[in-house]
Protein backbone atom coordinates (compact mmCIF):
# COMPACT_ATOMS: atom_id res chain seq x y z
CA UNK A 1 0.00 0.00 0.00
CA UNK A 2 1.55 3.19 -1.15
CA UNK A 3 0.62 6.64 -0.08
CA UNK A 4 0.65 8.52 -3.38
CA UNK A 5 -1.23 11.47 -1.99
CA UNK A 6 1.50 12.01 0.57
CA UNK A 7 4.24 12.46 -2.01
CA UNK A 8 5.52 15.99 -2.40
CA UNK A 9 5.71 16.71 -6.09
CA UNK A 10 7.11 20.02 -7.20
CA UNK A 11 5.38 21.55 -10.23
CA UNK A 12 7.40 24.76 -10.07
CA UNK A 13 9.45 25.56 -13.14
CA UNK A 14 12.26 28.00 -13.71
CA UNK A 15 9.79 30.54 -15.16
CA UNK A 16 7.72 30.52 -11.95
CA UNK A 17 10.75 31.44 -9.88
CA UNK A 18 11.90 34.37 -12.04
CA UNK A 19 11.55 37.54 -9.93
CA UNK A 20 11.73 39.80 -13.00
CA UNK A 21 8.73 38.20 -14.71
CA UNK A 22 6.37 40.87 -13.33
CA UNK A 23 8.43 43.76 -14.72
CA UNK A 24 6.95 43.26 -18.19
CA UNK A 25 3.46 43.77 -16.78
CA UNK A 26 4.57 46.98 -15.03
CA UNK A 27 6.01 48.25 -18.31
CA UNK A 28 2.73 47.57 -20.13
CA UNK A 29 0.74 49.32 -17.40
CA UNK A 30 3.02 52.36 -17.52
CA UNK A 31 2.62 52.65 -21.30
CA UNK A 32 -1.18 52.60 -20.92
CA UNK A 33 -0.94 55.27 -18.21
CA UNK A 34 1.31 57.51 -20.35
CA UNK A 35 -0.96 57.24 -23.39
CA UNK A 36 -3.96 58.07 -21.20
CA UNK A 37 -2.21 61.17 -19.86
CA UNK A 38 -1.30 62.30 -23.37
CA UNK A 39 -4.91 61.95 -24.53
CA UNK A 40 -6.10 63.90 -21.47
CA UNK A 41 -3.61 66.71 -22.22
CA UNK A 42 -4.67 66.83 -25.86
CA UNK A 43 -8.30 67.11 -24.80
CA UNK A 44 -7.51 69.77 -22.20
CA UNK A 45 -5.55 72.03 -24.53
CA UNK A 46 -7.88 71.31 -27.48
CA UNK A 47 -4.98 70.05 -29.59
CA UNK A 48 -7.32 67.66 -31.39
CA UNK A 49 -8.62 70.68 -33.35
CA UNK A 50 -5.12 71.07 -34.78
CA UNK A 51 -5.49 67.67 -36.45
CA UNK A 52 -8.86 68.48 -38.07
CA UNK A 53 -8.62 69.88 -41.64
CA UNK A 54 -11.91 71.77 -41.42
CA UNK A 55 -11.06 73.96 -38.40
CA UNK A 56 -8.96 77.11 -38.23
CA UNK A 57 -6.96 77.51 -35.01
CA UNK A 58 -4.94 80.44 -33.64
CA UNK A 59 -2.76 80.01 -30.54
CA UNK A 60 -0.83 82.84 -28.85
CA UNK A 61 2.14 81.91 -26.65
CA UNK A 62 4.21 84.18 -24.43
CA UNK A 63 7.56 82.88 -23.15
CA UNK A 64 9.13 83.75 -19.81
CA UNK A 65 11.36 86.40 -21.41
CA UNK A 66 8.32 88.19 -22.93
CA UNK A 67 8.65 86.92 -26.50
CA UNK A 68 5.28 86.35 -28.18
CA UNK A 69 4.56 83.72 -30.85
CA UNK A 70 1.34 83.43 -32.84
CA UNK A 71 0.64 79.97 -34.30
CA UNK A 72 -2.08 80.01 -36.97
CA UNK A 73 -3.48 76.90 -38.68
CA UNK A 74 -5.67 77.32 -41.76
CA UNK A 75 -6.58 74.06 -43.47
CA UNK A 76 -3.34 72.08 -43.75
CA UNK A 77 -1.07 75.13 -43.53
CA UNK A 78 0.52 76.12 -40.19
CA UNK A 79 2.28 79.50 -39.81
CA UNK A 80 4.38 80.63 -36.83
CA UNK A 81 4.90 84.38 -36.42
CA UNK A 82 7.13 86.00 -33.81
CA UNK A 83 6.15 89.41 -32.47
CA UNK A 84 9.11 91.73 -31.81
CA UNK A 85 9.57 95.24 -30.44
CA UNK A 86 11.49 96.50 -33.48
CA UNK A 87 10.06 99.51 -35.28
CA UNK A 88 9.33 99.26 -39.00
CA UNK A 89 9.07 102.01 -41.56
CA UNK A 90 7.87 102.19 -45.13
CA UNK A 91 5.06 103.35 -47.39
CA UNK A 92 1.54 102.03 -47.13
CA UNK A 93 -2.13 102.85 -46.68
CA UNK A 94 -4.02 103.27 -43.45
CA UNK A 95 -6.37 100.36 -42.80
CA UNK A 96 -8.00 101.37 -39.53
CA UNK A 97 -7.31 102.31 -35.95
CA UNK A 98 -6.07 100.34 -32.96
CA UNK A 99 -7.01 101.18 -29.39
CA UNK A 100 -5.41 99.85 -26.23
CA UNK A 101 -7.91 99.22 -23.44
CA UNK A 102 -7.24 99.76 -19.74
CA UNK A 103 -6.66 96.05 -19.17
CA UNK A 104 -3.93 95.94 -21.86
CA UNK A 105 -5.91 94.39 -24.73
CA UNK A 106 -5.61 95.96 -28.16
CA UNK A 107 -8.75 96.37 -30.27
CA UNK A 108 -8.53 96.95 -34.03
CA UNK A 109 -11.34 98.98 -35.61
CA UNK A 110 -11.48 99.00 -39.42
CA UNK A 111 -12.52 102.27 -41.08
Amino acid sequence: MSLKFMKQESHATVDDMDPLAGIANLFDASIVLIVGMMVALFMTFDVMAMLDDTTDVTITKRSADGEIEIVTKTGNEIKVQRVTDTELSGAGTRLGMAFQLEDGRVVYVPE
